[in-house]
């Protein structure tokens, strides 16, 4: 991958595959659906009585699925680089798992 694909400013910059986050997604919801609701107990919605919770199925739009995958990429990508400013300041040329484990907390926050 060269640098002008990693910086996003090419219009061929490399994502990740709609349909592979579309697949991630409908395994989330899937389980959710397993589970009663996923932690929407809370909220009290009578479904029109022609449909139930169980017959109505979630699906993404397109430019959702679109949206996911460029946040998806750009958070991997900020993850890598502090990653890497991180292994550059204790002299290291290899981003170590403790290197992700030190910008985590900071980068879960900033998005």
């Amino acid at each position: 991958m060269d640098e002008e694909a990693t910086t996003g400013n090419s219009p061929a910059a490399e994502t990740f595959d709609p349909d592979l986050i579309h697949a991630i997604f409908k395994l989330v919801w899937r389980r959710r659906a397993g589970k009663g609701g996923g932690g929407n107990e809370d909220i009290d919605v009578e479904p029109a009585p022609e449909t139930s919770r169980r017959n109505r199925s979630t699906t993404a739009n397109a430019n959702a699925l679109k949206v996911s995958c460029e946040l998806l990429r750009i958070f991997v990508t900020e993850a890598i680089q502090r990653s890497a400013f991180i292994a550059e300041a204790e002299d290291g040329t290899v981003i170590e798992p403790t290197h992700l484990e030190r910008v985590l907390p900071q980068l879960l926050l900033d998005f």
